[in-house]
């Protein structure tokens, strides 16, 4: 498992439990972290998604809730709606990382802890809001380069 993956695992987990607690402390936010103590560029990219994530909830489920069709941002499942946070703040507000790599792993994130459908569901919400923010094919030369 990467350290990104990892990272944006922690994050999805501290997301959760903001939410759930309607708010975290530090030390809820440490426990969390405390699951993978050896792995500092881990933790440090978990804390950055949850920080920036946090900054523009309010700018991040505007955008959301403009890309969902028959839905509200308040009908979505927690975990569903904390993959599409981490996504789409990393699709909007992390130019080094592909928008494909960002879609694929929180499509993974959303079958691994969301129900059977979440999969299907954040990757047409993400491949959504990535062309209506012009992103679709953001860091596509980084990843064809390394198949080269």
């Amino acid at each position: 498992m990467g350290l990104r993956h990892l990272g944006r695992e922690m994050a999805l987990k501290a997301l959760y439990r903001i939410d759930i607690c309607d708010g975290a402390t530090s030390e809820d936010l440490a426990l969390v972290f405390a699951e993978a103590p050896d792995a500092v560029e881990a933790r440090e990219f978990a804390a950055t998604l949850v920080e920036g994530v946090r900054r523009e909830r309010a700018e991040l489920d505007r955008l959301i809730a403009g890309a969902l069709e028959h839905w509200s941002v308040g009908r979505l499942s927690r975990v569903d709606h904390a993959i599409l946070l981490l996504g789409l703040y990393e699709l909007k507000d992390m130019a080094g990382i592909p928008a494909r790599v960002t879609i694929d792993e929180a499509i993974e994130l959303a079958k691994r802890y969301g129900d059977a459908n979440s999969g299907r569901f954040v990757n047409g919400v993400l491949d959504e809001l990535a062309g209506r923010l012009g992103v679709k094919t953001k860091g596509d030369e980084r990843i064809d380069s390394k198949a080269e």
